[in-house]
């Protein structure tokens, strides 16, 4: 396993086997509070790691033991004037579009505090596996603010206009149990393996051909929310793009042969 650091807040992890990557959020002095110094380091893994055609898969991780992310530095923004605010929102802002626009599956492993901009983060993920000691929730409309990571976006298409609308007007943080029931998050795991099983579930998915996974995931963000033909649309463009490649000839070979593939990423 090869390990490199973006700035003194942000590890990325490049696991040896499997094509699997780790994004991890390491500043637990603050419960990795997103400052703009660690939204700029955010910003530069997740442009590395989608230029990194090695990489299948990518698990969004916490080095601290009680909290996956508190969400924005209060703090740090609390000495902001109107105009600092102005200048830092794009790069808060890219942070959150950084992992949203990987263009590989990724999966967010959750727990504890994972509030505001933290579940943001882990929102932006195509999946979500939290332990039972997880908490989650948007609570900025209590200290004045939306949620302006993603959240009044994520959180209906994951769980409905209703139930999004309830859970950011009351500011409510969600326990591990009703989060799994109501579908903030996917998989519910034992106390203290969700990062384990995070990496499982990455190193499953990274089994699959690049190609078919990046044109998969290409067509489900794009898809969402159209209508049925247009989706329809979406879908024929990426099977065009991976039906001459490479990755689908070694696949039809492999299957015929009865073997494993050997994926030429191409």
């Amino acid at each position: 396993m090869s390990e490199e650091r973006f700035g003194e807040f942000v590890l990325v992890r490049r696991h040896e086997r499997g094509h699997v990557a780790e994004l991890v959020l390491d500043r637990p002095k603050a419960m990795n509070a997103v400052s703009t110094e660690m939204a700029r380091s955010i910003v530069g893994a997740c442009a590395a790691l989608g230029e990194d055609r090695d990489v299948r898969a990518v698990v969004l991780t916490s080095s601290h033991e009680r909290a996956f992310c508190v969400g924005a530095d209060l703090k740090e923004r609390n000495s902001f004037s109107d105009a600092d605010l102005v200048r830092q929102r794009p790069v808060a802002r890219g942070a959150y579009t950084g992992v949203l626009e990987l263009p590989v599956p990724t999966v967010a492993a959750v727990h504890g505090f994972a509030l505001g901009g933290g579940f943001e983060l882990a929102l932006s993920c195509d999946v979500i596996v939290a332990d039972r000691t997880a908490v989650v929730g948007l609570p900025e409309v209590s200290v004045g603010v939306i949620p302006g990571g993603g959240g009044t976006q994520l959180l209906p298409r994951r769980v409905g206009a209703a139930r999004a609308a309830e859970l950011i007007f009351t500011a409510r943080r969600v326990e591990a149990a009703e989060a799994r029931g109501i579908g903030l998050v996917d998989q519910l795991v034992e106390e203290g393996r969700d990062r384990e099983e995070a990496l499982a579930l990455a190193s499953r998915i990274a089994a699959n051909s690049p190609v078919g996974l990046r044109a998969a995931k290409r067509a489900l963000r794009l898809g969402h929310g159209l209508d049925l033909p247009a989706g329809l649309e979406v879908e024929d463009a990426a099977w065009r793009s991976v039906a001459f490649s490479g990755d689908r000839a070694e696949g039809v070979a492999a299957f015929n042969e009865k073997r494993s593939p050997r994926w030429p990423g191409e």
